[in-house]
């Protein structure tokens, strides 16, 4: 089967960023079928030229010159948005695939899929990431009500259009049934954990501690993704003055980039923590997570206080299971239910800085055999419950489908 795969946002492992797309799309080569991937090079500069082809481990990956990124404003980003799906729709026609993948965000992905597939019997597969456009409507980003409703226009055509939709959590899928044609077929394949990735033997965590001397003897606390609006990685920032008060023996790393990041840093700094608990050292190559996660005792996955955002499929939180890490949020929805009820970490306070503090140091004081038991949990509950290879094949099942029909 031939798979034409569009994503914005492709990503290798050796950038920083969400590898969703590169794991599902090199299994899928492996299984036999030919993928292309239609992305975005999102560098700035001159060069390499607007459109170029590479090949990653099989995939065919087609590249468009469309510079991004997260610290660009609405505008900018609204425009990246609309050059990509310009951009994209020659060459996803061009290619005409058995079957059309598209996975948001943006959510104007589904344009140049369904330029793709004009006039032919092609089925499109579109996969949510997010529920857009109502978390940009929530934060305040989309305060147009032309805008608003356009992209609530734009929402409905995508479901209509699709023949299935992926969504990444349960609660992503009822809010796809709440808009979508009644009957459209709804699967739910979460992110997942790349066990094989985040097996690494523990001197690798170990040698990175020794690489880092400021973390010294001092429990390790991490955090690894972007520092977006949605975010709220400032919590953090206040978590960690909140301990150094208490002179709690721990450091705080927030690993990443983003439109936020200097604002977190200066927030750092006047609260008198910066690169002393706290530091913010910028982005990390996705190959070099597994020996940052090793050396800590504690993941974390933060985002600010909406309601809208607890159907979310945090990549920090599937990337702590699969290397076998407890792992701390700061918010409710289904991940809060996994920890809970798998008993592998905590659901911290979004609003009581002190009640988070006390959490975390009591975590950090239980007997080594307790916590070890959490991080073994931790591990098994991603391989049970989440393995790449379980979910990937869950999508492919449903191209195939698609395909058939």
């Amino acid at each position: 089967m031939k798979i034409v795969y569009l994503h914005q946002y492709f990503n290798t492992p050796d950038v920083a960023g969400s590898i969703r797309s590169y794991e599902m799309a090199r299994r899928w080569v492996a299984e036999g079928h030919e993928v292309h991937m239609v992305t975005s090079d999102r560098r700035n500069g001159n060069s390499p030229p607007r459109r170029y082809t590479t090949d990653v481990e099989g995939i065919r990956v087609h590249w468009h010159k469309v510079p991004y990124s997260n610290e660009m404003g609405f505008t900018q980003r609204k425009l990246a948005f609309a050059k990509f799906a310009i951009a994209s729709a020659r060459t996803a026609r061009r290619l005409r695939g058995d079957v059309v993948f598209a996975t948001s965000t943006p959510l104007t992905i589904i344009l140049p899929a369904v330029w793709a597939t004009l006039f032919r019997r092609t089925p499109i597969v579109f996969e949510v990431r997010d529920l857009w456009p109502q978390i940009p409507i929530e934060m305040g980003a989309l305060d147009n009500p032309l805008i608003r409703r356009a992209a609530r226009w734009l929402e409905k055509f995508a479901y209509r259009r699709a023949h299935t939709v992926v969504a990444l959590s349960d609660g992503m899928a009822d809010g796809v049934r709440k808009v979508a044609p009644e009957g459209k077929p709804i699967i739910v394949a979460p992110n997942s954990c790349d066990v094989e990735i985040f097996d690494i033997p523990p001197t690798e965590g170990e040698s990175f501690r020794e690489e880092n001397p400021w973390i010294g003897d001092r429990n390790l606390v991490v955090y690894v993704g972007t520092f977006g609006k949605i975010n709220g990685v400032d919590y953090l920032v206040r978590l960690a003055a909140e301990l150094k008060r208490r002179e709690a023996p721990v450091v705080i790393a927030a690993y990443g980039s983003g439109a936020e990041l200097e604002a977190v840093r200066e927030l750092a700094r006047e609260l008198g923590v910066l690169d002393c608990a706290f530091f913010a050292p910028g982005p990390l190559p996705k190959a070099q997570v597994p020996r940052v996660l090793s050396a800590s005792e504690l993941c974390t996955s933060v985002l600010k206080s909406n309601d809208a955002f607890a159907t979310n499929s945090a990549n920090k939180f599937f990337d702590a299971l699969a290397a076998g890490r407890p792992i701390a949020i700061n918010y409710g929805g289904w991940q809060a239910d996994v920890i809970r009820e798998e008993r592998i970490g905590l659901v911290l306070d979004p609003h009581d800085l002190r009640a988070a503090a006390d959490a975390v140091e009591d975590f950090l004081t239980i007997a080594p055999d307790e916590r070890a038991g959490l991080a073994r949990r931790a591990g098994e509950t991603g391989r049970r419950r989440y393995a790449r290879d379980t979910i990937s094949g869950q999508v492919l099942s449903a191209l195939e489908s698609a395909g058939a029909r």
